[in-house]
């Protein structure tokens, strides 16, 4: 309950509260990123793009069923926020008729683990009624079996830890509840300084389950949404809240699909490139354009905290704080960026 706010908020679409969605919908949404607003105060770019994700508001399960359409469209993510509610306010329709955030938690989890369960079980079954059967089969079966007994204990496989040859072995399938997945719980004013029902198991549940959770209330992103920029920082202080917890869920959600950004700057653009953690320059170069990929001669690097502290390119030229790295440097969240070539 609350999704579809949390997907206006983050992408700015104009999408329909407090009613059922239909269909899916796609809005791309930007990582709100401190470093590029202090570039943006610094350089007065022309445009500043932030580092940005696609997001998809799913339907989400009735009572009546529908789970094979929800778990197709589970199925083409990369990772899931799953907002429960845990407010009471009869004001606000509930598609289950009462508040119990365990419930509706375990409810959907209980969909991708039973879809887990039942592809296991078919691989399980085609692999032990075959009449040939190969070492590399051999060896799935074995992963399989432990995957099974995972999953008939009602456990994500987020909380399997497979060796590099066990995942080898079974890459050609997709499971759902090995998909990484942050927990939301949307509360009342009332309920984020003071906690809610059920807090405890559900905090249990994520720890056991290996999932993010955030503590948010909606209503309250959706007031400060709606303040003048200069007067955010005084409601929020108020409350008691340090930042946004739409920023909040924005990067979790960054850093649980294991990117980082590096950065470019210049009176043209200031911009945020979301990279896979472990890139190298030569990666990182290829996300502008394959040309600097392919004549990549050199990187020229600066970390954010060097840059930040010397406070201009200038003072960083003058302290020798630029690096000169080849291809194969791994990239560092925040490293400012430019790229030598040649093609």
């Amino acid at each position: 309950m609350g999704k579809s706010t949390f997907f206006k908020l983050l992408t700015g679409a104009d999408v329909a509260l407090g009613t059922y969605a239909e269909q899916a919908n796609i809005k791309t949404a930007d990582i709100p990123d401190w470093r590029i607003d202090w570039f943006q105060k610094l350089y007065q770019p022309k445009k500043t793009t932030y580092a940005q994700l696609e997001l998809i508001d799913i339907p989400g399960l009735q009572p009546e069923g529908g789970s094979r359409e929800f778990l197709s469209h589970v199925a083409k993510t990369d990772a899931l926020v799953h907002v429960v509610r845990a407010f009471a306010d009869p004001q606000v329709f509930h598609v289950e008729g009462s508040i119990n955030p365990m419930r509706d938690l375990e409810k959907v989890n209980s969909e991708l683990l039973l879809s887990d369960l039942q592809l296991v079980e078919t691989r399980i079954d085609r692999i032990t009624s075959g009449k040939k059967r190969t070492p590399e089969m051999n060896r799935e079966l074995a992963v399989m079996e432990k995957l099974r007994a995972v999953l008939e204990e009602a456990r994500m496989l987020t909380t399997v830890n497979l060796q590099p040859e066990e995942e080898e072995v079974i890459q050609h399938m997709s499971f759902l509840t090995d998909k990484p997945m942050i927990v939301v719980v949307n509360v009342d004013e009332n309920q984020l300084a003071e906690g809610y029902v059920q807090q405890e198991a559900v905090q249990q549940y994520c720890r056991e389950n290996d999932l993010a959770l955030l503590e948010i209330c909606a209503q309250v992103e959706m007031e400060i949404n709606e303040l003048p920029q200069e007067e955010r920082e005084e409601f929020m202080e108020d409350l008691g809240i340090k930042e946004p917890g739409i920023s909040r869920l924005a990067r979790t959600v960054y850093d649980t699909l294991g990117l980082i950004s590096f950065i470019t700057v210049g009176k043209d653009e200031v911009r945020a490139w979301p990279i896979k953690k472990g890139s190298t320059a030569r990666e990182a170069a290829g996300k502008i354009h394959s040309d600097i990929a392919r004549g990549f001669i050199r990187a020229e690097v600066v970390g954010f905290e060097d840059f930040y502290r010397a406070g201009s390119m200038e003072a960083v030229k003058e302290q020798d704080l630029l690096r000169l790295e080849n291809k194969d440097y791994i990239v560092e969240d925040g490293d400012v960026m430019s790229f030598r070539f040649n093609v």
